[in-house]
């Protein structure tokens, strides 16, 4: 089928997970470009933030994206709010978790799962029936390179993120002869605030590192901005792709998952050893 391509620019779109990150730069580069944008966050101040920094029109929404019915209300009142019709959804809300499967604690996977899964899917939910009426626009879920393999302590974010590709490619299916199209987002490591959000209890490998060590640690692995993976992502969505790939990572990662499906981590930790000879600030006492 060929792509069909799905124009941004001065078109209103919806963005939760925008209080920062790739949230935060999707919403302030889609603005720049004269999009009405609906932004949504559990974190006030950083979502008064974001809108500080728009220059267009703006709905701001203090939104948990685990209550389905709040997504629902939210989805109403972006309909009421729109200047014209929606043109793309951003689900883009997300957290981690550190642990080995064997250490892992169960309240922290089910808050990873019910904001990185469940918040795909009550926002799915909630604003497709808006898209399905118009026969236009298009439902970006945001997975990772997680969610193309599997890797040691990061089971219940992989397992979320397998769910989000799955999820979001099954609807694609269902869409298919309509106007309206799924987009699954595999960024690589994006230099954002989720590792220092994140829940660690102790250091998974043993090696004695303090949450503020292991969270400089992955901003050093980060090769991605949050601007620039706000950008590939626009453009992949304008382009009509149904997977963006985000970073010179990400790529590695597809293909590692193509060539060799289950000795791909020896690859992938021989490149993590050679970034982590980059320091990174704070990783000593």
């Amino acid at each position: 089928m060929p792509r069909i391509r799905r124009p941004l620019s001065g078109h209103p779109v919806m963005i939760t997970g925008a209080a920062s990150g790739i949230g935060r730069s999707l919403a302030r580069s889609l603005s720049r470009t004269g999009s009405p944008v609906a932004i949504a966050d559990i974190d006030e101040a950083g979502l008064k933030e974001t809108a500080a920094a728009l220059t267009g029109p703006v709905l701001t929404r203090v939104l948990d994206v685990r209550d389905a019915a709040d997504q629902l209300a939210f989805a109403d009142e972006v309909r009421d709010w729109l200047p014209a019709p929606l043109a793309a959804v951003f689900n883009n809300a997300g957290v981690a978790v550190s642990s080995s499967v064997l250490d892992a604690v169960a309240e922290d996977d089910e808050w990873l799962r019910r904001i990185n899964f469940d918040g795909v899917v009550n926002g799915t939910r909630a604003f497709l029936p808006i898209l399905v009426a118009q026969d236009h626009g298009v439902i970006v879920n945001t997975s990772s390179v997680f969610g193309l393999l599997g890797m040691p302590n990061q089971s219940a974010y992989c397992a979320a993120k397998f769910a989000v590709r799955g999820f979001t490619d099954a609807l694609r299916q269902e869409l298919r002869g309509t106007g309206v199209s799924a987009v699954n987002v595999h960024p690589g490591g994006i230099r954002t605030n989720i590792a220092r959000n994140a829940r660690v209890r102790k250091d998974p490998e043993g090696r004695g590192r303090t949450h503020e060590q292991m969270a400089a640690e992955f901003e050093t692995l980060a090769l991605t901005t949050p601007e620039k993976a706000a950008e590939i992502i626009r453009r992949g969505v304008e382009h009509g792709k149904s997977r963006i790939l985000v970073g010179p990572d990400a790529y590695l990662f597809d293909a590692l998952a193509r060539v060799t499906p289950t000795h791909y981590y020896g690859v992938v930790a021989l490149l993590e050893r050679s970034l982590r000879t980059r320091e990174p600030k704070g990783a000593r006492a």
